[in-house]
Parts: C-alpha cells; sequence; structure tokens
C-alpha cells in the first residue's frame, strides 16, 4: 500500500511539472515574434514579415443590368523587417511594398496600389526601464511605375518613381512603452521632397518650384507605429508620421497615415482592409486650378493568400 502512495504521490508531481512545463512553453510561442531580447553583449537579429496576394474575377453577358463585361483585380502586399540589439543599441529597419492592378472592359488597365516605403531607426537606451531611447531615423517613401489623372482626357501623368520621392532624416527620442507601441519624437528634421520626372518638375508639383528637382524643409517630426491582436484571428498595424514646416506655415500640419486589418479565415487565407490617408499642404491638385490641397484616401478590401514570413534568430 505504501509502495502504491509513493507511486501515486511521484506521477502527480511528474503531472504537475509537466503541466508547468506546457503552460510556460505556450506562454513562451505565444509571445516569441513580438518580444525582444534583454540586453546581451552578442548581437541578436530577428527577421520576419508577411506577405499577402489576393485576386478577383468578374464578367458579365446579356446582363440587362449594365456593367462591365469583365473585370479582374490582384493586390500584393509585402512586409518585412529587421532589428538587431547589442546592450544599449537597437536597431528596427521595416519595409512596406504595396502594389495593385485593375483592368476593365470600359476603362482598360491601371494601377490601383503602389507605394514602396522605408523606415529605419537606430537608438541608444537612456534610462533602466528601457522605454526611451535617443535616435536617429531615415525614412524613404515612392512608388514604383508612373501613375495617371484619369479625370483628363487623355489621362495625364501625374507621378512616377521618384516623382514624388521623399527622404527624411531625423534625430530626436523614442518611446517604447511596449513591444506593441513606439512613438518617435523629433525637434529636428530634414525633409526632401524630389520631382526627378522632367514632364512634372517643369510644372512645379509636389511643392518643389517649378523647373527644380527638389525642395529641402526644416521642422518637427513625429511618427508612431501600433501593432496589436485586437481579437482572434484579428490582428491590426498602423502608423501614423505627422510634420510641421518650420519656415512656412507650420501650423499646416502633413499627415501620412496607413492603417491594415487582417481576419484570419485559415492558415493560408484571410481577408484584409486597409485605409490611407495624406495630407500634404504642397499637394494642390485637387480644388479649382489645382490650387487647394485636400486629404487624399485610398482603401482597399481582398480576401486572399497570406503568408507570414517566420523569424529567423541568429
Amino acid at each position: 500500500m505504501r509502495k502504491y502512495l509513493l507511486f501515486v504521490g511521484i506521477l502527480m508531481g511528474v503531472y504537475a511539472t509537466a503541466q508547468d512545463v506546457v503552460v510556460n512553453k505556450l506562454r513562451s510561442e505565444t509571445s516569441r515574434t513580438i518580444k525582444k531580447d534583454a540586453d546581451t553583449t552578442q548581437w541578436v537579429w530577428k527577421r520576419g514579415g508577411l506577405f499577402l496576394f489576393s485576386l478577383s474575377q468578374g464578367s458579365l453577358s446579356n446582363w440587362a443590368a449594365g456593367g462591365d463585361n469583365f473585370s479582374l483585380a490582384a493586390n500584393t502586399y509585402l512586409n518585412y523587417y529587421i532589428f538587431h540589439q547589442k546592450g544599449r543599441k537597437v536597431w528596427d529597419n521595416n519595409m512596406d511594398l504595396n502594389l495593385g492592378y485593375v483592368n476593365t472592359s470600359s476603362s482598360g488597365g491601371r494601377k490601383n496600389d503602389d507605394r514602396m516605403d522605408f523606415l529605419s531607426k537606430f537608438g541608444y537606451k537612456m534610462d533602466a526601464t528601457g522605454k526611451w531611447y535617443l535616435s536617429g531615423l531615415f525614412n524613404f517613401r515612392s512608388q514604383f511605375f508612373d501613375g495617371f489623372n484619369y479625370g483628363s482626357n487623355p489621362a495625364e501623368l501625374s507621378s512616377s518613381f521618384l516623382a514624388p520621392g521623399y527622404f527624411i532624416f531625423s534625430l530626436g527620442f523614442d518611446y517604447k512603452p511596449s513591444s506593441k507601441l513606439s512613438v518617435f519624437l523629433s525637434p529636428l528634421t530634414s525633409r526632401y521632397t524630389v520631382v526627378t520626372k522632367k514632364e512634372l518638375y517643369e510644372k512645379g508639383l509636389y511643392g518643389v518650384p517649378k523647373g527644380q528637382k527638389s525642395l529641402n524643409e526644416i521642422g518637427a517630426f513625429v511618427t508612431v507605429n501600433y501593432n496589436t491582436t485586437v481579437a482572434k484571428n484579428i490582428a491590426y498595424k498602423g502608423r501614423m508620421d505627422l510634420f510641421s514646416n518650420y519656415k512656412q506655415d507650420p501650423q499646416n500640419v502633413d499627415l501620412f497615415m496607413t492603417n491594415q486589418l487582417a481576419f484570419k479565415i485559415n492558415k493560408y487565407f484571410s481577408a484584409t482592409y486597409s485605409l490611407d490617408l495624406i495630407y500634404d499642404d504642397n499637394v494642390r491638385l485637387f480644388g479649382p486650378n489645382n490650387t487647394s490641397p485636400a486629404l487624399q484616401t485610398k482603401s482597399l478590401i481582398g480576401i486572399g493568400f497570406l503568408r507570414p514570413l517566420n523569424v529567423i534568430r541568429k
């Protein structure tokens, strides 16, 4: 009897220990893709990202209600990040690439999404809590292909690669209260707007003086990045940039904001919704005689293939 009780006691102890191991393992697995390592004397590299492809097609034949006989739309999104850490030094790099195409029988083919965005921050931890960093930031934003204004006949070229292109060089403070949120504040930022396409810089678009290829502005800059899991199988990623030009109308703050919601359907497919908002006081393409800035909006809804890019540690 004593042997039996001893065996039962040992078995219960092993079971309890196994439960603790399983629970701890689950906790570590659910947080490992977003948790940053503690200070170390060795460089820590983390890489990961997301690839999304969606495709939709429609066709009509003898349809009394009318509409395009054929339509096809394809959209791709690629996000990739590299994070480095050594001691008090951290280096965050993030790249977003968007490209979309739509073709209809009535209007032909044209792009409906086109963006490249690279953001890099290098910081030095200032406090023991690890929430405040003295940081330098570089950001580049442009597009791949020509864009056209289809409101005119014929369609008029309105943008191209590096037309415009935005380069931001900034020094400031990065506040990271959690792995989900980062707020970068800079009182000293240099922003370059370049227009390299002759057909465009001769018109003096995007705030660049007519006949010139670039414009430099000095001002204050804020960028907020937020990533979270809203609910089971629902993830949100957002970024908001604010820039105020010290030299000209500092009260007219420029806005660049991206939002993306991903609703996971199963292992390989998801539904996504993205909303981009841009307000640039120098972009005056929309009012009468092209003299008034306006809020630019772009929204896309799609269902498609979703592929996480696994985190790699070295």
